[in-house]
């Protein structure tokens, strides 16, 4: 089955999941090369991609992930939050962003169950 037709037969919201989870990986991992190799951020994007591709398969493992990814942003958040608190706001507002864009996607994929 071809990529178009998948996403045309899915809902807007599965098909804006897999897209977030997508180019949230591509993001983490294009970034990388800026930020000195860290393999948080390695490990954070390889698993978006993993969930990206997971939804759009329909891959029953695929929810898990996506709780995966959620603790592992969260986690991420409130630690840069607490060592960088008041010193780059751009990045703050950008993570805070990711975070819930994350939960939101998290919770849409846990609540349309398993696929």
């Amino acid at each position: 089955m071809s990529i178009s037709s998948t996403l045309k037969n899915a809902s807007i919201g599965a098909t804006a999941s897999v897209i977030f989870y997508l180019a949230a990986g591509v993001v983490l991992l294009a970034v990388l090369p800026f930020l000195y190799f860290p393999p948080h951020i390695a490990l954070t994007g390889m698993m978006s991609v993993v969930a990206g591709y997971g939804l759009f398969r329909k891959k029953a493992w695929a929810p898990w992930i996506t709780v995966a990814l959620f603790l592992i942003s969260l986690t991420m958040l409130a630690f840069t939050l607490f060592y960088s608190m008041f010193v780059n706001w751009l990045a703050i507002v950008g993570l805070v962003v990711y975070l819930g864009f994350n939960f939101y996607f998290m919770y849409y994929t846990l609540s349309r169950g398993t696929p």
